[in-house]
């Protein structure tokens, strides 16, 4: 007897642990400065765009700044942008960020078999990572990235094994580094492997795309990728809901967005304001649309139903802002329909603010990589002043691209065809 209560206890204490891991806020701040840190497959500004759009257009209210500081070749050491102390000296600590994320790794394993002493260096020097940044930016709050994979799934591996079972095992390290040193982190090899499996299996050559050269993802695997950070960030799937019940003409329940003005006969019209925007992903790109088919993005981030019930037409229309969105059955509406996933206003703008996004960091990009880090040594009158020139530009276009990433209020409009 004693032994099932105490299982029950246990259970109903697992019950409870689950539901507030679930319910845990998301793990950016406003005012957070977020620092992604990395080698090429950081320095592509993919996996880290995408999250910064995900998170200006989930959260508008917060005010969240993000530098994108990889540089290809990099390992542990360093590489071409200088040792590893001058890198997070001139590309990490000079921004005083309060987050800070490091993807290492693929360079550091050199593509070939397990070597006990290549990992010894990629081990000893993460450490020294970990203990310098912790020094030089108290409080900081660090998310180690298990490294992204090495294609061995659309492709036979090199060697018996291949190299992103090496990547696992580094990635198994960091889990226990992550561990020891009470950081965060974030798998972003296992959920990329298994879409891939399941694209591959779909469609064997276009899967090839979704990481082209084995090493470097594509943007639909570097979408996948922000997922997986995302989801270790406590990211929600819910943009925003709202069900209505069209026979009453009723608001029945609305999560993170207001309805107004309700009303209508066989036709029925609303104003609604929303908190938040969807992610926005190109779907008629044939290799994103296979990457999102074979995951979960959807499902774990991206839904934004509207679900209208009590219809009596068979079929109808749905226009926002005059726009037609698409025609549905009585039942798909009744079950809910994800207008996330549509030609939506609010799609449109959310892309608006991703193209914005993109400026500012190759604004970034140019200030850092063309002017800063090359005429570092040369004494030349106008070189300040070009990268506060650049500077200057890149704050202007943040300032559009927040300003972008408000909601506005829209008019619905459905109609029985």
């Amino acid at each position: 007897m004693k032994t099932a209560f105490r299982s029950a206890i246990r259970a109903l204490l697992a019950v409870i642990f689950l539901s507030a891991a679930f319910a845990a806020p998301f793990a950016l701040k406003d005012g957070d400065r977020v620092v992604f840190y990395g080698d090429s497959i950081t320095d592509q500004r993919l996996y880290t765009t995408f999250t910064e759009t995900f998170v200006l257009t989930r959260f508008p209210q917060m005010s969240v700044t993000f530098v994108h500081s990889g540089w290809g070749g990099d390992r542990v050491t360093g590489g071409g942008g200088g040792p590893v102390d001058l890198r997070l000296e001139r590309d990490v600590f000079a921004y005083k960020p309060t987050v800070m994320t490091i993807m290492l790794g693929m360079n550091d394993g050199r593509y070939r078999a397990f070597d006990p002493e290549i990992f010894k260096t990629y081990a000893d020097g993460y450490r020294h990572i970990i203990q310098s940044v912790k020094a030089h930016a108290p409080g900081i709050r660090i998310t180690v990235i298990q490294p992204s994979p090495y294609d061995d799934v659309t492709r036979p591996p090199n060697f018996e094994g291949g190299y992103n079972s090496v990547l696992m095992r580094y990635g198994q390290f960091l889990k226990e580094l992550a561990a020891q040193e009470q950081l965060a982190i974030a798998d972003l090899n296992t959920s990329v492997v298994a879409a891939l499996q399941k694209a591959k299996a779909t469609d064997p050559e276009l899967a090839q795309k979704i990481l082209p050269d084995r090493v470097h993802p594509g943007p639909s695997g570097h979408l996948l990728m922000a997922e997986a950070l995302l989801k270790a960030w406590g990211a929600s799937s819910v943009v925003t809901a709202v069900e209505l019940d069209g026979e009453a003409k009723k608001v029945i329940r609305t999560e993170r967005a207001r309805v107004t003005d309700l009303a209508g006969g066989n036709a029925l019209s609303w104003t609604q304001e929303d908190e938040a925007l969807p992610m926005p992903v190109d779907m008629h790109d044939p290799v994103m649309a296979l990457a999102v088919r074979s995951s979960d993005f959807v499902d774990a981030l991206n839904e934004q139903p509207l679900k209208i019930t009590g219809l009596t037409g068979a079929r109808y229309s749905l226009r926002i802002d005059g726009d037609s969105v698409g025609s549905f059955t009585r039942e798909q509406l009744a079950a809910g329909i994800n207008l996330a996933m549509l030609s939506t206003p609010m799609v449109k703008q959310a892309a608006e603010v991703h193209a914005l996004t993109l400026k500012h960091n190759n604004l970034h990009f140019a200030r850092w990589r063309q002017v800063q880090v090359p005429f570092a040594d040369d004494a030349l009158p106008h070189k300040q002043a070009a990268i506060e020139a650049l500077d200057g530009l890149e704050t202007e276009v943040i300032a559009r691209q927040r300003a972008t990433a408000r909601p506005k209020p829209h008019k619905y409009e459905l109609a029985p065809e």
